[in-house]
């Protein structure tokens, strides 16, 4: 089309927001909101609605833009993202693809001014909190990609600033309740986060290797990535147990299924592409567990 880049086609750029984990960003928003709300009119509040309409999409298009425009060398080994069939798109170049990935981070920050100014109906304390937590999270998201942090080169860093996708689930739990969300609470869902994204590099120990990309899980190698993943994931649950003992117990299926992966010939790639649908299953009834609460009043 006349006028417009190739490379920033809606279907490219949708690829690189990875859709299958846009809830990875959204879904906290959506406990937060289940656990922050009073009223059921809450669920619907306009805070709620523009939190969760950023993380589902511009977010995404944002972290993981930065992290394909920074990758785009060492990409070429990763099978992830190269041959037919790849379920994630390498980066392009162009600067129209950049200049997107640029306004979604300023749509970020455009939404975090908006809370603190109050205009999506949040008092000066409870706006003045998401807006952190937004912030934090933008700051956390360029600095894993991007130089001169490039935080995912740094182990353990690159394991501990992945908390960051709970982040915007305490957002919304600080504009709708007007106070900061449990610390029990964060950290369960930060050791949770962490667990997850080092899981997620296990596949890519090999060709990160070869790219000489240093992270834990090249560091540690397979077997005690498992063996990493696995305790974090059971002190996350130790953590909710704290609170809840029933969320405690929900989280138990963690470290339970990095047991199973590590005791089975079941390839550490193929239960990778399990986690979305998991994930979802888990964060449904975490949410559904918050609903309960505001329908009981």
């Amino acid at each position: 089309m006349a006028g417009r880049s190739p490379n920033a086609t809606p279907g490219y750029l949708l690829t690189l927001s990875r859709p299958r984990f846009w809830l990875y960003l959204a879904g906290p928003v959506l406990v937060g909101v289940a656990y922050g709300a009073e009223s059921a009119s809450d669920l619907f509040a306009p805070v709620a609605v523009a939190l969760f309409a950023y993380f589902l999409v511009p977010a995404n298009v944002y972290l993981y833009g930065v992290n394909d425009i920074f990758d785009a060398d060492i990409d070429a080994e990763n099978p992830k993202k190269t041959g037919e069939g790849a379920p994630e798109a390498r980066f392009r170049g162009g600067k129209a693809v950049a200049a997107v990935v640029a306004v979604c981070g300023l749509a970020g920050l455009a939404l975090a001014g908006a809370l603190l100014a109050g205009a999506l109906g949040t008092n000066a304390s409870a706006g003045a909190g998401a807006a952190l937590w937004v912030v934090a999270f933008l700051v956390l998201g360029y600095a894993y990609s991007a130089p001169p942090f490039r935080l995912k080169t740094v182990p353990p860093l690159d394991s501990v600033s992945n908390g960051l996708y709970v982040l915007p689930g305490a957002a919304a739990f600080v504009a709708l309740a007007g106070r900061q969300p449990p610390a029990l609470a964060v950290a369960g869902g930060w050791l949770w986060a962490m667990a997850m994204h080092t899981f997620s590099a296990i596949p890519d120990i090999e060709p990160d290797r070869r790219a000489g990309i240093r992270t834990t899980a090249t560091m540690l190698g397979e077997r005690a990535t498992l063996a990493y993943c696995g305790t974090v994931w059971l002190v996350a649950a130790g953590a909710f147990g704290l609170l809840d003992l029933r969320a405690g117990a929900l989280l138990l299926l963690y470290p339970l299924l990095a047991a199973g992966v590590a005791e089975t010939d079941v390839d550490v790639a193929r239960a990778y592409w399990w986690f979305p649908a998991v994930n979802g299953l888990v964060g449904m009834v975490l949410t559904l567990g918050g609903l309960w609460g505001v329908v009981r009043g």
